[in-house]
C-alpha cells in the first residue's frame, strides 16, 4: 500500500491539478504542501487532516530539504497516509526525486503524480505555444536561478545556438544575465521575449518585448517572480491568439505587449 504520494499540484491554476492528484488531496492524513500551490486545493483535504506549510522563499526557507525529507519519513512510519504537494511537476526543478530517493533508502512505498509544468502552462494561458510548425521544433526548460560565474552549468551557447524556445523558470533576478550570455553567443536581440507572472492564476501578468529591450520593460512593469521566461519566436503568435484577456475580466488580469 502506497504512504507518500508526491504529487504535482500543476501551475496554479486549480482546475489544473490531475483527477489523480486531487483524490491523492483528498484521502490524504497529513499533507505537505509547497509555497507556490494553490491554496484553494486544501480545501478539498479531509477536515481533520494535518497540513503543514514547508515552503521555501527566495533566500528563507519554511523548512530546510532535510526536515522535509524526515517529515515524510517520520509521518509515514506512524501509519498515515501523507501527500507531498508541490508546484507545477514534482520531476521538473522540483526536488521530488530527491525525496523518493530518501523513501526508497527507508523502504517506503511511495508513488508520483505528475503536473502540469508552469514552463508549458504559462505560455498556453498567454497565447505563446512552446513549439509551432513553423517557427519552433525544439524546446527546452531551463532554471532560472543560477549566478554569474557561479553555479552555472547551463549551456548557454547550446541553447542560444540550437534550441528554438527556451522557458527559464524563476529568472527575473538574472535576467539581465540570461539575456547577456544568450546575446553573447549569437542569439538575435530582435528574438522576442515574454515574461507571464503568476502564470495561470487570476492575476496573471504577461510582458513581452525583444532580447535589446526586454531587461528595461521587465523593470517599467515591475515584473517580479514567480514567472517565466520565455524566448522565441513563438512568443509573436502572442498577438494573433491570446486568449486569457478575453475571457477574464479586468482589472483581475493585466496585459500589455511592448
Amino acid at each position: 500500500m502506497v504512504k507518500v504520494h508526491i504529487v504535482g499540484a500543476g501551475p496554479g491554476d486549480v482546475d489544473l491539478i490531475t483527477v489523480k492528484g486531487l483524490r491523492c488531496i483528498e484521502t490524504a492524513d497529513v499533507i505537505l504542501y509547497d509555497r507556490l500551490i494553490n491554496k484553494e486545493l486544501l480545501t478539498y483535504a479531509k477536515k481533520d487532516a494535518k497540513l503543514i506549510f514547508c515552503g521555501k522563499l527566495p533566500n528563507r526557507h519554511a523548512m530546510i530539504q532535510e526536515q522535509i525529507n524526515r517529515s515524510l519519513v517520520n509521518y509515514a512510519q506512524q501509519g498515515l497516509i501523507v501527500t507531498r504537494l508541490k508546484g507545477g511537476d514534482p520531476f521538473v526543478f522540483g526536488r521530488g526525486a530527491e525525496e523518493a530517493e530518501v523513501l526508497a533508502q527507508h523502504h517506503i512505498p511511495f508513488d508520483i503524480v505528475p503536473g502540469i509544468t508552469s514552463g508549458i502552462a504559462a505560455p498556453a494561458y498567454a497565447g505563446i505555444p512552446v513549439t509551432h510548425r513553423d517557427l519552433s521544433s525544439s524546446f527546452a526548460m531551463v532554471t532560472g536561478h543560477m549566478r554569474e560565474g557561479k553555479d552555472d552549468s547551463i549551456r548557454w551557447e547550446s541553447l542560444a545556438k540550437g534550441i528554438d524556445t527556451i522557458a527559464i523558470y524563476m529568472g527575473v533576478g538574472n535576467l539581465p544575465y540570461i539575456r547577456q550570455q544568450l546575446l553573447k553567443y549569437g542569439r538575435d536581440e530582435e528574438t522576442p521575449v515574454a515574461l507571464i507572472q503568476w502564470g495561470t492564476f487570476a492575476q496573471q501578468k504577461t510582458v513581452t518585448g525583444t532580447l535589446a529591450n526586454i531587461v528595461e520593460v521587465v523593470q517599467k512593469e515591475n515584473i517580479q517572480n514567480p514567472s517565466m521566461i520565455v524566448v522565441g519566436e513563438v512568443v509573436t503568435l502572442r498577438e494573433k491568439i491570446h486568449w486569457l484577456e478575453n475571457i477574464i475580466s479586468e482589472p483581475l488580469l493585466e496585459g500589455i505587449s511592448v
